[in-house]
């Protein structure tokens, strides 16, 4: 039996693909101006949310595998945004918390959110069901 030809516009991978990339593009312009890109903003809401963290809390949290996550902190670190240190109770874990700096731009951070839902120009219930279908396709419940 032949196989359909389908068109690429018609593949879910591909719309996905699209939309992740719009998003990153619409975060830039309110980054910029606090020096992050988009991974570091995720790491900076995630440590805002309760720091600090171990590098693989933080990894686990966002879904980044430790040869992601590393290079990321350590980079946030060099900008000041964070600090790394051993954990006294276990020196194999690192620590990674806000540094004074991070913490000032919480607001601006936190406020990020609400122009992304405005630019989206959705609902916060079709926000809301979107994110749930999309948390849904990345982590499926297993059976």
């Amino acid at each position: 039996m032949a196989s359909k030809r389908q068109s690429v516009g018609t593949q879910l991978s591909f719309a996905l693909y699209g939309a992740a990339n719009r998003m990153a593009r619409m975060h830039k312009p309110f980054l910029e101006p606090l020096g992050l890109t988009f991974p570091q903003y995720l790491v900076i809401l995630e440590l805002l949310n309760g720091a600090p963290l171990s590098v693989g809390a933080l990894g686990a949290r966002l879904d980044m595998d430790t040869g992601t996550i590393t290079p990321l902190v350590k980079r946030l670190a060099l900008a000041g945004m964070v600090t790394r240190k051993r954990d006294p109770a276990d020196e194999r874990r690192v620590l990674v918390d806000l540094s004074p700096r991070s913490r000032s731009l919480e607001a601006e951070v936190r406020g990020i959110t609400d122009k992304i839902k405005s630019a989206c120009q959705l609902t916060d219930q079709d926000l809301d069901k979107l994110r749930r279908t999309l948390e849904a396709l990345a982590h499926p419940a297993i059976e």
